[in-house]
């Protein structure tokens, strides 16, 4: 669980923009013009678009003059709300309304990190054949039900019940606080307990020395998928954050594929 609920200290860009949801939240968004489709990146748990692989994403994508867009849900980095509050249905909406805004009606690839992984598949369930690529890096779909309930210690469960929440550690900083309601409203975007509608090209890199998402969840992922067009890259030695200068380009290489197979 460590690993869903710590992110190091991000960088913070000059070029930030923001956009209001329906709840009167400031959304912040950094989008760089270029070739279609639009990279899409969504971070992970109380991670941001600071981070090493969205700032690496978007510099790779300068490079090559494509199209890229980062963004922060809710309660995360340069965005307004409360991280307390926020749920994985509002966090797609979040995600989904920066997206609109940014990038009208154009094509995208997402690239998912551990939540930001489920927080894809989900948005492209939504958007079909506008999604032409989607590239889960240490993907944790349905981690809520699967990796932080079953392990709730009884102080945890007792917390929750008293208070609607518990606090997880964090390597990075203060605890992290889980609520009732992120838990329960998961649950009606749990993906991973049947067939998951995307036919499009899905690339899933995973470490096996993971500690916080086992790298058998690509497996079960890629069995739910319809798409034909799923590849599962394991990195032997790879960690959770999959940051190093390795990972990082490996991570670019596989972006790259999906925009020559893409590219307008």
């Amino acid at each position: 669980m460590r690993g869903l609920v710590s992110s190091k200290p991000s960088r913070r860009e000059h070029s930030v923009q923001s956009v209001r949801n329906n709840d009167g939240i400031d959304l912040a968004y950094d989008y760089l013009p270029g070739a279609h489709p639009v990279v899409v990146f969504c971070p992970g748990f109380a991670s941001d678009m600071g981070g090493t692989k969205a700032v690496m994403l978007r510099d790779d994508c300068a490079a090559r003059g494509q199209a890229m867009l980062r963004l922060d849900y809710a309660g995360h980095g340069a965005s307004g709300g409360a991280f307390e509050d926020g749920t994985i249905g509002g966090w797609v909406r979040d995600a989904v309304t920066i997206i609109r805004h940014a990038v009208n009606d154009a094509d995208v690839i997402l690239v998912g990190s551990s939540m930001g992984g489920w927080i894809a598949l989900l948005i492209a369930l939504q958007w079909g054949t506008r999604v032409v690529g989607l590239i889960g890096i240490a993907a944790a779909p349905d981690f809520t039900e699967d990796l932080i309930r079953p392990v709730l210690t009884p102080a945890q469960r007792q917390d929750i019940a008293l208070h609607g929440l518990f606090h997880a550690p964090s390597e990075y900083g203060p605890p992290t606080p889980i609520t009732a309601r992120l838990l329960d409203e998961a649950c009606a975007h749990l993906l991973l307990r049947g067939s998951i509608a995307l036919r499009c090209p899905i690339r899933l890199i995973h470490g096996q020395r993971d500690p916080d998402v086992p790298w058998q969840t690509a497996l079960r992922l890629a069995a739910q998928l319809d798409s034909e067009d799923v590849s599962i890259i394991l990195l032997k030695d790879g960690d959770h954050r999959l940051s190093r200068e390795a990972d990082l380009l490996l991570i670019r290489t596989v972006l790259g594929e999906l925009i020559v197979q893409n590219r307008r």
